[in-house]
């Protein structure tokens, strides 16, 4: 049998995983953006709860928490760049780095969450904070799925030949989580 006509064996490549993690990343677009209309809809129903609720939030917790995560952004896109040039122990200390930031990020967010349950605020409040805490919490969760996907890219940056397709998809990720708490951050905090 000929190279030519023995039967290729399927395998995942780089670009066929990075592919993947675009298409999830696509379905989870998706999915965020239907809640965000959902929010739109029942904020157009009742403009003057969501107007008066909304002032009662700290606008200082959601600017720091998206400063934490617009520089963890900047950490793991610092780190991809790193170990695209083979700079591996760099490359692990930004994603250490990112890590440490996701880890500052959700600290805050359960701080602010503890403020918001002490000032009366819940799920059953009214709408607005049922929203409120559903979409924090959901993006929490992603975050901390985020952590997987960088605990999985650091333990393959020990294996040199690997790393960068592991840590791309985990960049991939942690950017969209990102994107995600920026959309929330103006939708929660700053649209009026």
């Amino acid at each position: 049998m000929t190279t030519s006509t023995m039967p290729r064996v399927a395998s995942a490549t780089l670009s066929d995983k990075v592919s993947g993690a675009w298409a999830f990343i696509l379905i989870e677009c998706a999915t965020f953006s239907a809640y965000f209309i959902v929010y739109m809809l029942y904020r157009m129903h009742d403009p003057g709860t969501f107007a008066d609720s909304q002032v009662q939030l700290s606008p200082t917790y959601g600017l720091v928490n998206t400063l934490i995560l617009l520089a963890s952004s900047w950490q793991v896109a610092r780190s991809v760049h790193s170990a695209r040039a083979q700079q591996y122990e760099s490359a692990w200390r930004q994603a250490v780095l990112t890590v440490a930031l996701g880890v500052a990020f959700v600290v805050s967010k359960l701080s602010e969450w503890r403020f918001e349950l002490k000032s009366g605020h819940n799920f059953e409040t009214n709408d607005f904070f049922a929203f409120y805490f559903f979409l924090t919490g959901i993006h929490v969760v992603h975050v901390l799925v985020g952590f997987v996907f960088m605990g999985v890219a650091l333990y393959k940056l020990r294996e040199r030949d690997v790393a960068s397709e592991a840590l791309e998809i985990a960049a991939i990720y942690w950017h969209m989580v990102d994107f995600l708490w920026v959309v929330i951050f103006a939708l929660l905090y700053v649209m009026r």
